[in-house]
């Protein structure tokens, strides 16, 4: 795995801490840092003991967004070129909401462009007081492209299409209110708050989550009717698998005893 991720277990709790390890450069997003993103998060899923995944960053900022540098690189490549390389984070993105263990962000400083976007990827995002997050992109002519298809689920289309028109900022406590964070912490509690929340998470049924997830976003792409149809046959899934089983026999015992 590249130096630029690092990947640390507490196999007493299940969780697995990935930290973006490129500081100096306010961890923008490189083909290295990407893939090692991708070896992280696949190291994880296959890992039996991994439940719970927690992504945070080393330095001032979480991500500032696609590392330009790159960008520069890519200025006379092809078009089929270009849409490859979109691709090594589009394919990230779409790892991410595929993958069964629940990630959670702890963010800080700022989350913007791609950065914002990784941030959004992951199924709860906790903030610090001094986390701006935004996609700026508009200020130089380009796109933020991918991370549309996450933000509109989050925000909605008319605070989406400000945001990304505008290429304003908006501070932890905006982006709580429009949905795009699930909580803001103050900064010097954000490590010791998010390692409690994941090590609880990291408590509930795997396959649980796991089933809850997939049907979760599921749901946002297909028609009512079809949502409850899918729900029953998750139901049925969640209730033939013996963890289930064994949670309700335990749950019942201790109902009848009270």
């Amino acid at each position: 795995m590249a130096e630029v991720i690092l990947y640390q277990i507490d196999e007493a709790t299940g969780v697995v801490t990935v930290t973006l390890n490129r500081p100096e450069k306010r961890n923008a997003l490189n083909p290295e840092l990407i893939t090692g993103l991708e070896e992280a998060f696949t190291k994880a899923e296959n890992d039996e003991l991994v439940r719970v995944i927690l992504l945070n960053a080393n330095g001032k900022d979480f991500c500032s967004g696609m590392d330009l540098a790159h960008l520069e690189k890519t200025l006379d490549w092809s078009h089929d070129e270009l849409v490859a390389d979109a691709m090594q984070l589009g394919n990230l993105f779409i790892h991410m909401r595929e993958l069964p263990k629940p990630i959670v962000a702890a963010v800080h400083g700022n989350a913007l462009a791609g950065g914002c976007g990784l941030a959004t990827a992951c199924d709860i995002v906790f903030a610090s007081e001094d986390a701006h997050f935004g996609y700026p992109e508009v200020h130089i002519g380009f796109v933020p492209a991918m991370v549309m298809t996450m933000l509109i689920r989050n925000v909605g289309e008319k605070v989406a299409f400000e945001l990304v028109a505008t290429g304003r900022q908006v501070d932890a406590s905006e982006a709580q209110r429009t949905g795009l964070i699930n909580r803001v912490i103050d900064a010097k509690l954000l490590e010791k708050i998010s390692r409690v929340f994941v090590s609880n998470l990291s408590e509930r049924a795997a396959a649980s989550i796991a089933l809850l997830k997939t049907l979760l976003y599921e749901s946002k792409n297909i028609p009512f009717t079809q949502g409850i149809k899918r729900g029953a046959e998750i139901n049925a899934e969640a209730r033939e698998r013996q963890e289930c089983r064994d949670g309700l026999r335990v749950f019942l015992a201790r109902d009848r005893r009270e």
